[in-house]
């Protein structure tokens, strides 16, 4: 009997733990059926905050001016031969080119026929052994050597001449020593005329002032000049029919020094920024090679549906020395920082003011922070904290109110609301 009493009073407990069971479970279902619903009507998402970068840029065309001095002499139908590369920089008064003379064809080639003989003549000098001769021998291979490796046109031609000039200067010597000398002096003295008689004829053209050396002459230089920033205008840019991206074609006739220190581009544009841009602002533009340097808004033209804005650049000038017309980007402002979606922004009014807040997501726990919104775009912002200066000063909380505001930091996750 006992027993039996024992019995009924287990099962009582199991039905009564079953009871317990069930309901919990109706509990838990009814939860997951009432979230399930809520995530219908809103769904949300957790998003893990990241350093990133919002900018807003602009493709544009381009006019590039210069301040640019062209330089030509009086014998420019002869020919010239360049003596400073393309792009070099060189110094006032430094030879940059010069002209062939009259009858430069003829001489070169005599000259080149007195240099065969002369080393015939040499070569069968083998009773010569003066120590300098073995030193012009040694630097003559030297320049041989560097001939074959450089790629670099300019350096060859000053190897090549300054091996002619060590082959003269052996055969001078072979001249005073060799029993033949008399021979190979009056090939020398021969050679020596011509050479003397060509360079007499040659014009050389030196650098007016410091600078760059281009052969790339477009009849620009004295149009598109920082002095006629007032006379340019869309119109007037449109009218000089020049193709995007083409490169001036080299002159056989002139060279100029373009200014190292700045340059200009001018552009015409509609769109919002450029009617809000002023005078003096800073912007960063990105050239073709993807290169972003700094340029400053030097003068701006109302043309009514567009403005034409000119920018100053200091960097990157050897880039559009090949240019006249070219394609880049106007990055009109860039910022970096906490990168989060505007949909995890929340507006809110505090003391008056509109502030945004984030829901921070920790472990299950949400709380809702400040955000101070730096730039937005229009799918993300860039935001930081307030400091405590900002929340008293600008957004008037109280010291107490400061106490309880907490800070988003990197990796932190926010919720996401998309609102249907």
């Amino acid at each position: 009997m006992e027993k039996t009493n024992k019995n009924k009073k287990t099962q009582k407990i199991n039905m009564k733990k079953v009871r317990i069971a069930y309901v919990i479970g109706l509990i838990i279902l009814i939860y997951f059926v009432y979230a399930i619903i809520q995530l219908i009507k809103q769904p949300t998402n957790v998003f893990v905050i990241e350093n990133g970068s919002l900018s807003e840029e602009e493709n544009a065309i381009g006019y590039v001016i210069r301040k640019e001095t062209v330089v030509q002499g009086d014998n420019y139908k002869n020919g010239m031969i360049q003596i400073k590369t393309e792009g070099e920089r060189v110094a006032k008064g430094d030879s940059i080119f010069r002209y062939y003379s009259n009858n430069e064809e003829t001489l070169v080639k005599k000259i080149q026929e007195l240099d065969i003989k002369i080393q015939d003549a040499m070569s069968n000098q083998t009773d010569i052994f003066s120590s300098d001769m073995k030193v012009l021998d040694s630097q003559i291979e030297d320049r041989l050597v560097e001939v074959a490796k450089s790629k670099d046109i300019q350096k060859i031609a000053e190897y090549k001449k300054d091996i002619t000039t060590r082959i003269t200067k052996k055969a001078k010597i072979a001249g005073d020593l060799s029993p033949s000398g008399s021979y190979i002096k009056k090939l020398i003295e021969e050679r020596t005329g011509y050479e003397n008689t060509l360079n007499s004829g040659s014009e050389y053209i030196n650098a007016p002032e410091s600078g760059i050396v281009s052969y790339r002459v477009d009849g620009l230089e004295n149009v598109l000049t920082p002095e006629s920033f007032s006379t340019i205008n869309k119109k007037f840019l449109d009218e000089l029919k020049l193709k995007t991206g083409e490169i001036v074609s080299t002159s056989e006739e002139s060279g100029k020094i373009i200014d190292n220190f700045e340059a200009y581009i001018a552009t015409s544009l509609e769109s919002k920024k450029a009617k809000e841009a002023n005078v003096g602002d800073s912007i960063k533009l990105r050239l073709s090679n993807s290169e972003e340097i700094t340029a400053k808004i030097e003068y701006i033209i109302d043309e009514g549906e567009s403005k034409l804005l000119i920018f100053k650049i200091t960097n990157g000038l050897d880039l559009l020395a090949n240019y006249r017309k070219i394609t880049f980007d106007i990055i009109w402002w860039n910022y970096s920082g906490l990168k989060v979606p505007n949909d995890a922004l929340i507006p809110k009014e505090v003391n008056g003011k509109q502030v945004y807040f984030v829901t921070r997501n920790r472990m299950g726990y949400t709380d809702e922070i400040e955000a101070k919104v730096l730039k937005k775009n229009g799918s993300y912002s860039i935001i930081s904290n307030y400091t405590n200066d900002e929340l008293k000063n600008d957004l008037g909380y109280n010291d107490t109110q400061i106490k309880q505001v907490n800070t988003i930091v990197l990796h932190d996750e926010i919720v996401i609301n998309h609102k249907k």
